[in-house]
């Protein structure tokens, strides 16, 4: 028999993770490999010693997004495959300036387990990245281009980036993080500008002349093991200190396909870059609209008029975006806003969307699919699946329904809403409050550098989301809260969601957000940030009276606090620093 067969697969998977702990991202990853050892238990196949069984290259390969580009080109070789402006070019072209790409990146030095970053918005280069960057055997690491120069200059030593791809717009952010890591004597990347035009850079590289440098025949480095990376993906910032999530080969391939399922893809979608391509790898759609030999549209900007005038003219069948996307599309004027051409389907996720909100982004022309998720598990992990029954159901009903969470996708062995002490699955009334934890194949191999985080997310044999929701009898779920944002008052838990929910009702309210504020009496009371509609005025009292006739008073804010809400450039509240002003306004009583 195959002498490779015989291993047990205990020790094949040891070897492959072994493997993985080469070149220079062994130390920067031996111990979350350590961890995965020493956590994974395998048992060995029953079968392994019936003879007539092989493992060969004739029925197994790790599974890796990059075939999807390889299967594009040939299927949809002349279909369009980007559009950014008057620029466009066919799934064909896209694979042969990847492998120039890949191969000019080999001749910088860069090889296996070395990370390439990004600082750039949704353009052509962002897509040939994904898949020019682990062609040549390396870690993508698209970091966020809201951050400032010292967090870039953190995030670049941590990941150990070897070569940083920069868009010109950000390219003095990019040369003052770089100065900020030659300051502390650190080898900064090797940087690659991305010109507006075909001006020279400096003493930098230019994309397209590196690209040029390359051959189309460079052969691919595939992975060696499924647990290769593939990419790291740094959360989002709506703590103080991000952490570098470690994506794989085989989470990125099965997740891609699960988040196509999800958005009811068809074979010759048109799907609209409003998610940025740095966050969690756009969903990891980057990799999954290649699969279908789709075609992206790509979009600087993310304003109501140029959403409406891309629509149009590409004729966009699908998009996604936070629910600030849709609060900024469903109150955009009405000069910017089009008939649309056909219904667009558009995917939300990363805050649970106020049903008013759907319900007014559906009036315009849009179908919502509502998804759930976290940089952890790939981006999306659940989504609102609809039931054509409620169909028939008014339209504040479905808004509603549309609101919660939902059930696990495809690519995932389960999501419950679990006890957070006992680990016990709570009861599926819509009322008991628990933790969300998800398992399987789409949920992240850990945290760079930081085994003692990883541990803790996974304790239990479940990954910790510190998200809280409740499960409903037909088994969706629905967030409440995160665990931190949960205000207690008095010893009652207060959601932080169902207020801001409350206030989005109020027609003067463009956003909301609530946090704790200290309160001596009560230990603390809700504090609401508002930013309201252009034009309209209404004072605090008034919010509060308005809360208070639809919460039970415990629930009403008691401070109201006017002003523009600070975001992740992923639509995310970043109410750590609304709790910062929160406690710096002090005690209410």
């Amino acid at each position: 028999m195959n002498q490779f067969f015989k291993k047990s697969t205990t020790r094949w998977l040891i070897n492959g993770l072994n493997r993985f702990l080469q070149k220079n991202f062994t130390q920067r990853t031996r111990g979350l490999c350590q961890f995965a050892q020493e956590s994974v238990e395998f048992e060995s196949l029953s079968w392994k010693s019936r003879e007539g069984l092989v493992r060969c290259s004739a029925n197994y390969v790790p599974l890796s997004p990059i075939s999807f580009l390889e299967r594009s080109a040939k299927i949809f070789g002349d279909r369009t495959s980007i559009v950014h402006g008057s620029l466009s070019y066919t799934w064909e072209e896209t694979r042969v300036r990847c492998l120039k790409l890949s191969s000019a990146l080999t001749q910088l030095g860069i090889s296996r387990g070395d990370v390439a970053a990004t600082l750039a918005p949704n353009i052509p280069a962002m897509q040939e990245l994904h898949f020019a960057v682990p062609m040549a055997g390396a870690v993508l690491c698209t970091l966020n281009t809201r951050h400032n120069p010292t967090m870039i200059s953190l995030l670049l030593g941590h990941s150990e980036a070897k070569v940083l791809f920069v868009d010109y717009q950000f390219l003095p952010v990019a040369q003052e993080a770089i100065n900020l890591l030659a300051n502390e004597g650190r080898e900064p990347p090797v940087l690659v500008v991305i010109p507006e035009s075909d001006e020279p850079c400096g003493s930098a590289y230019q994309y397209e002349t590196l690209l040029g440098m390359g051959r189309s025949d460079f052969c691919i480095q595939w992975p060696k093991t499924e647990w290769d990376p593939i990419s790291i993906n740094y959360t989002s910032g709506t703590t103080s200190r991000p952490k570098g999530v470690v994506y794989s080969h085989r989470g990125a391939y099965l997740n891609a396909i699960a988040t196509f399922f999800l958005h009811g893809m068809s074979s010759t979608p048109v799907y609209l870059w409003t998610v940025p391509m740095f966050h969690c790898n756009g969903w990891c759609l980057i990799w999954g609209l290649a699969a279908l030999g789709a075609t992206n549209v790509c979009l600087r900007r993310v304003l109501p008029k140029d959403i409406f005038d891309s629509i149009s003219l590409h004729k966009v069948t699908h998009m996604g975006g936070a629910p600030t996307v849709l609060n900024m599309i469903a109150n955009s004027l009405s000069i910017d806003q089009r008939q649309l051409p056909h219904k667009v389907d558009i995917m939300t996720g990363g805050a649970p969307p106020p049903p008013q909100i759907i319900s007014k982004i559906e009036g315009l022309g849009f179908r919502v699919a509502h998804l759930y998720g976290l940089t952890e598990v790939y981006g999306p992990a659940t989504s609102c699946l609809w039931i054509p029954e409620w169909d028939s159901l008014p339209l504040d009903e479905r808004a509603k329904l549309k609101a919660r969470q939902g059930v696990q996708h495809i690519g995932l062995e389960e999501v419950d809403v679990r006890d957070s002490v006992t680990m016990k699955s709570v009861p599926a009334d819509g009322k008991t409050i628990g933790e969300v934890m998800i398992r399987g194949n789409t949920v992240m191999s850990g945290y760079l550098k930081d085994l003692k985080a990883t541990e803790e997310a996974f304790r239990g044999g479940w990954f910790r989301s510190g998200d809280l929701a409740v499960k409903h009898p037909d088994n969706y779920i629905e967030v409440k809260d995160r665990l931190k944002d949960i205000i207690i008052s008095g010893g009652e838990n207060i959601s932080s969601i169902e207020v801001e929910t409350v206030l989005f009702r109020h027609p003067a309210v463009l956003e909301a957000a609530v946090v704790g504020r200290p309160d001596n009496h009560w230990g603390q009371t809700p504090c609401a940030f508002v930013k309201l509609k252009e034009g309209v005025k209404v004072d605090s009292e008034e919010l509060i009276r308005f809360c208070r006739d639809q919460l039970p008073h415990y629930m009403a804010p008691r401070t109201i606090i006017f002003m523009d809400i600070p975001k992740t450039s992923t639509g995310k509240v970043q109410k750590f620093i609304l709790r910062d002003k929160a406690n710096a306004l002090g005690s209410l009583f």
